[in-house]
């Protein structure tokens, strides 16, 4: 079945996917790394020695190794390349979604990742050009990435029985694993072989994997050269039994998307998990320094924890979901509003303990890791949602999402900054858990109120005539789900 009698091709594809968000990570963050590493001594972030304790060179820069070269960027300078990927980010979400239902996501996925990989090999190159360079490459590379997540729901719809689906969209939280192992591992490379070997590596990985995405994977079971018949009939028969991608408009609705109830619960909900995420993780460190008098960065295992967390409680979260709604013991609305509501309510709570307990290093810790370990069960609750709703426009619809929510790290930056631009002190923080707290017990309501598991009638075409014998409407007999080849005798 598929490459061995051991090995499926749904199982080659989880494998892709889960490797490819990580390496996608490392994509996005390893500028974030290698830049500490990247300045002078004198004008570097304060913790530059953490990854390399060089001094700064007093010699120009063209007459030194790639490797031991420093520049001079200030910190407007390093923020401006640090935040240019997000440039480019938010521009192809939700046409890379649309795009992903129309030509496949195999190009769109694969591609975007080939394209940025390349791109981050000649970045070392351009360093030494000007800073501006790094800049324009770095929107490339987010413009070609942004296309990457909703690229990947148009795929489960093409591939993945619906009783699945929670698990395979797991997957994507792979990111969070890739988090957790790119900061120490772009450490080592520094530390042994200068800050350039971090985009080496990185896009050489990224290259392998996108040739290997190209020979291993295929749009759908009827495309794959190498599946074989007998999972090729489970996929295709589970999908047309609970309400597949049959007969499927030529065009979108847009009328009906923008006007549904449910598609904005899952776009609001998005919205608010995502702030949510944002400011705990991009503000957690400064928040650690300036008030608890604590680098969390000097602790690798404390810094991972958190990604390692949603990870796998997305992964859990999603099997014990799927189980629910294939025994019947919940139907698909019920499953997606109770994970929800869990996923993003909890930390809306776990936010008011920190209003009151904050002040304490060791109950932030705990609270802030718990936080983002029960919001990895968002893989169960909405962030599957639109494939039960509309499979045929899941990449349209997680891509309209994700555009409106990526401006949340801008967002929660600029709220976070007016708060606390004059000073850093414990009650101008607490001001921050408290909007935390209500936009994530916002969302989750909204959610709750608002949020349906059931296939919308927008999803599908008119019903094409069926085929006549002698006169007489053929008689339509329903499919009957399979078990998955595994599971036969």
């Amino acid at each position: 079945m598929g490459f061995t009698e051991k090995i499926t091709c749904l199982q080659v594809l989880n494998g892709m996917v889960i490797v490819g968000f990580m390496f996608n990570y490392m994509l996005r963050v390893n500028l974030t790394i290698a830049i500490v590493a990247m300045v002078r001594h004198d004008t570097a972030i304060s913790n530059a020695t953490e990854l390399n304790s060089t001094t700064a060179p007093l010699i120009p820069n063209d007459e030194l190794e790639l490797s031991e070269r420093r520049y001079d960027w200030d910190e407007r300078q390093q923020n401006l390349i640090l935040g240019s990927f997000y440039w480019g980010y938010i521009l192809t979400e939700l046409p890379g979604g649309r795009l992903a239902e129309i030509i496949g996501a195999r190009r769109v996925f694969g591609y975007s990742m080939l394209i940025s990989s390349a791109l981050t090999l000649i970045t070392p190159f351009l360093t030494s050009v000007h800073y501006i360079a790094i800049v324009i490459l770095r929107a490339v590379i987010g413009f070609m990435l942004g296309a990457t997540w909703p690229a990947i729901p148009p795929m489960a719809a093409a591939w993945i029985p619906p009783l699945e689906r929670s698990k395979f969209i797991a997957n994507m939280m792979a990111s969070s694993l890739g988090a957790a192992i790119t900061l120490p591992i772009c450490g080592v490379l520094i530390a042994s072989f200068g800050w350039p070997s971090v985009f080496y590596a990185t896009g050489v990985v990224g290259i392998v994997w996108s040739i290997l995405w190209f020979v291993l994977i295929f749009d759908s079971p009827e495309q794959h050269p190498r599946i074989s018949a007998e999972e090729k009939q489970y996929i295709t028969n589970a999908i047309s039994v609970h309400g597949g991608q049959n007969n499927k408009p030529d065009h979108v609705p847009w009328g009906k998307i923008f006007t549904s109830t449910p598609v904005w619960a899952i776009i609001i909900t998005h919205g608010c998990s995502v702030f949510g995420y944002f400011s705990i993780t991009n503000q957690l460190p400064t928040y650690m320094k300036y008030i608890l008098n604590y680098n969390i960065k000097a602790n690798g295992l404390l810094t991972s924890l958190p990604y390692l967390g949603k990870y796998f409680f997305a992964v859990l979260t999603s099997y014990i979901a799927d189980y629910l709604r294939r025994s019947g013991r919940l139907t698909t609305t019920q499953t997606r509003k109770s994970f929800t509501t869990f996923a993003v309510m909890t930390p809306g709570f776990l936010m008011i303990l920190q209003v009151f307990f904050g002040y304490d290093r060791v109950w932030s810790i705990i609270i802030f890791t718990v936080a983002l370990t029960c919001n990895g069960a968002v893989t169960a609750g909405y962030l599957s949602n639109g494939l039960d709703i509309a499979p045929n426009f899941s990449g349209t619809i997680f891509g309209l999402a994700n555009t409106l929510s990526s401006g949340g790290g801008f967002l929660s930056a600029l709220i976070v900054g007016t708060l606390t631009y004059h000073n850093q002190t414990y009650g101008q923080w607490q001001y921050v858990f408290a909007i935390l707290a209500v936009t994530y017990i916002f969302g989750a309501l909204v959610y709750l109120i608002f949020g349906s598991g059931e296939l919308q009638p927008w999803n599908s075409g008119p019903v094409k005539a069926q085929p006549t014998q002698n006169g007489v409407d053929a008689e339509v007999v329903p499919l009957k789900e399979t078990p998955p080849p595994s599971e036969k005798a």
